[in-house]
């Protein structure tokens, strides 16, 4: 049996003293990518929305400190673990468990029903939106949204059309749809982005059937004088010769080849700008399914689905925006 006092003392070492960490050296890309996270992430605003809703110190086991929680949260949407992959990456990862503002000899560690659970508040209070809405506002008081124009478009997001589960059928609530000639089964992630700043401002999800144009007022915030879209937004008045006034909003999408004609050089180059201008919608797409690996839906229906990826587009944002805020937040890269 370990005395008591050299149980004490083992608490009371840090990471780099137990050797869990090392002392100096090269700092890996995990390592640089969270302390930046750390930086830009407006903890406080965001812990501060949460709280009302939070369980309180009371009779019975403590609940775990919000902050904490927060934390393992959003390294679940950054790393794409699922609720038991996280509470083994707390265990194995000092590195992530220092991020948590978790000591390597906690005498408890949050498991996988605790981190469900935080989830489950997320999602009873829909604070996934009030997040998003949170960090766009912490980036317009910084100045990175211009708000005069706005870039639409959506993606595909594949859900499993495998049956062999308990309920022995799809989700009921993911559809099919055609994209050239291949199907996809799952839903859509529709959004705006400042066609300035390159952030999002607005996102909404549907299923995968839901045509692109039918979402594009719900992508706007309403103060744009210019929209731009892909060919899933043309109306046959939207063209470079003509195209619709919507109140005071211009919307201009690629001019089509007519029926058995070709473009003028005119339209080619139109269209070619329209595409350069554009491509700024790609990159949220590109961190949230590449940098964050989100590529298939984790959970059934569109609710849950929808409220991590709202989170992960706040999250993108910052991402996005990092390189500006830290120096505005008193941070210089190196």
């Amino acid at each position: 049996m370990m005395p008591t006092e050299q149980m004490k003392r083992m608490k009371q070492l840090s990471l780099a003293e137990t050797g869990f960490l090392p002392k100096a050296g090269k700092q890996t890309r995990k390592a640089v990518f969270l302390a930046e996270m750390e930086t830009v992430v407006p903890w406080s605003r965001l812990e501060g929305l949460i709280e009302p809703f939070y369980p309180k110190k009371g009779n019975g086991r403590p609940p775990m400190p919000l902050g904490t929680m927060l934390r393992i949260h959003v390294m679940q949407q950054w790393f794409g673990y699922s609720d038991p992959a996280m509470e083994e990456a707390l265990h194995d990862v000092p590195l992530l468990r220092q991020f948590a503002g978790l000591d390597a000899f906690e005498d408890v560690m949050p498991d996988e029903s605790t981190i469900l659970r935080f989830r489950h508040l997320l999602e009873k209070h829909d604070l996934a939106v009030a997040i998003f809405a949170e960090v766009s506002a912490v980036l317009s008081e910084k100045g990175l949204s211009m708000k005069r124009g706005t870039v639409v478009d959506a993606t595909l997001i594949a859900a499993p059309s495998s049956t062999k589960n308990e309920d022995k059928k799809r989700d009921p609530e993911m559809t099919q749809t055609k994209k050239g000639n291949q199907w996809y089964f799952g839903m859509k992630a529709h959004i705006g982005v400042d066609a300035e700043s390159g952030l999002i401002h607005t996102v909404a999800c549907t299923t995968a059937k839901v045509a692109d144009v039918t979402m594009m007022e719900d992508c706007l915030h309403g103060e744009e004088e210019i929209a731009l879209g892909d060919r899933g937004y043309h109306k046959m008045n939207r063209t470079i010769e003509h195209f619709a006034k919507e109140g005071d909003l211009s919307v201009l999408t690629p001019t089509k080849k007519p029926a058995g004609g070709e473009l003028t050089d005119e339209q080619k180059a139109f269209n070619r700008m329209l595409s350069a201008v554009r491509a700024i919608v790609e990159h949220p797409f590109r961190v949230v399914k590449r940098q964050f690996g989100f590529v298939k839906v984790r959970y059934r229906g569109l609710v849950k689905n929808t409220g991590q990826i709202v989170t992960l587009f706040a999250l993108a944002n910052l991402w996005l925006a990092r390189k500006r805020l830290l120096p505005l937040l008193g941070e210089v890269r190196p």
